[in-house]
């Protein structure tokens, strides 16, 4: 993928620059995520391995790591048309009014979706929830891990899981893109 595979669209999901298709089901849930939030300025969403397959638990991350402890009290799981392909507007309206708040959602069935104030955070957001329900799922195939304390992991999300340290933690793998990928700009 590089910049000129781009494109964007309006609130209606017309075509304003580009010429790729639009993906109608990305397109329900991620402008109705924009409606609903105006505190959101990017959505990130891929059906990655680890998330897809947390999200077939319809449970929240548990605060077993001080990486989870960024989305501790700051995530939630959204039942409403899991697993199944949205290509209605109201389907995502429906998803987007159960996601008033926080910085990601587990879609059950279906996978992640994190949001930030700026791309980098919602990026940032989407690679550390991938690698932590990956190390929940190895964790719990090990045993019972135990739990950070209340206190302690509302204390760890207060330091990391604001939406300057999103952004502040992309930077290193955004420069490292950038020099590795310079075709990525076209």
């Amino acid at each position: 993928m590089s910049v000129s595979d781009l494109i964007l669209v309006n609130h209606d999901g017309d075509v304003v620059y580009g010429s790729q298709p639009v993906n109608r089901a990305a397109f329900c849930i991620h402008a109705a995520i924009h409606h609903a939030r105006p505190d959101v300025v990017a959505a990130a969403h891929a059906h990655s391995p680890y998330g897809k397959s947390w999200s077939s638990l319809g449970r929240l991350l548990d605060p077993i790591t001080q990486d989870s402890c960024a989305f501790y009290e700051d995530h939630t799981v959204i039942t409403e048309q899991g697993g199944a392909v949205v290509f209605e507007v109201a389907a995502g309206e429906e998803i987007a009014a159960k996601f008033p708040k926080g910085k990601a959602m587990i879609h059950q069935n279906h996978g992640l979706i994190t949001v930030g104030e700026t791309v980098d955070a919602a990026a940032f957001w989407f690679i550390t929830m991938e690698r932590n329900c990956q190390a929940q799922l190895m964790a719990e195939a090990a045993g019972k891990p135990k739990l950070i304390s209340h206190e302690d992991a509302s204390y760890t999300q207060k330091l990391t899981g604001f939406p300057a340290a999103g952004w502040l933690q992309f930077q290193p793998l955004w420069q490292d893109i950038c020099r590795t990928d310079p075709d990525l700009f076209d």
